[in-house]
């Protein structure tokens, strides 16, 4: 259901799934295999994993910090996608990227959920693409010093209002990784 013409096929988005991103990150261990099985189950269904790193002064390209976390390996030709921006579309090629792979939705896993996963679904329906997120398959750091709820108030309520979202011609909703279907 798309607003994207001719794109028929559904990738899997991973964002910011990166040692110093999720190092410290609530249920981080299980989120991680999670996506691990997300990213086998893609790969066995011949859908791309399109990866997304991000960088700023504290991730830093190439160091071990913004490398993706050794649990999940990209494999050679998986698309990767650099950004500077909670938007994963913003400053990106990953617009250029999905249409070269005719990708009209998307499965939406990774971090932070309460900046970059939500920067980045936003980002997603606004263009157009059908777009699932992975409801425990996506995790933040505590930010509650700072006044921010919980991780796991932020998680489910980006979860909850993620699961009403809707517009004309596209579709969003929360699924769990267990009940995601690539097809």
């Amino acid at each position: 259901m798309t607003t994207l013409p001719d794109r028929e096929n559904t990738a899997l988005l991973v964002v910011d799934v990166q040692h110093d991103v999720v190092s410290d990150a609530y249920e981080r261990d299980a989120v991680v295999g999670r996506i691990r099985g997300l990213v086998d189950r893609a790969r066995g269904a011949g859908v791309p994993v399109v990866w997304v790193q991000h960088s700023d002064e504290e991730l830093v390209i190439d160091e071990a910090g913004w490398q993706i976390v050794p649990e999940l390996v990209p494999a050679e030709g998986d698309a990767r996608v650099r950004k500077e921006y909670g938007d994963s579309f913003e400053g990106t090629d990953l617009e250029e990227v999905l249409a070269r792979l005719a990708v009209g939705r998307l499965v939406v896993a990774g971090a932070e959920t309460d900046a970059c996963i939500r920067s980045t679904i936003h980002g997603a329906f606004a263009r157009g693409y059908d777009t699932i997120l992975v409801g425990d398959a996506h995790t933040s750091n505590d930010k509650s010093q700072w006044g921010a709820p919980s991780p796991a108030d932020v998680t489910a309520h980006t979860n909850l209002y993620w699961s009403h979202q809707a517009a004309p011609g596209k579709t969003a909703g929360v699924v769990d990784a267990e009940d995601v279907e690539f097809s």
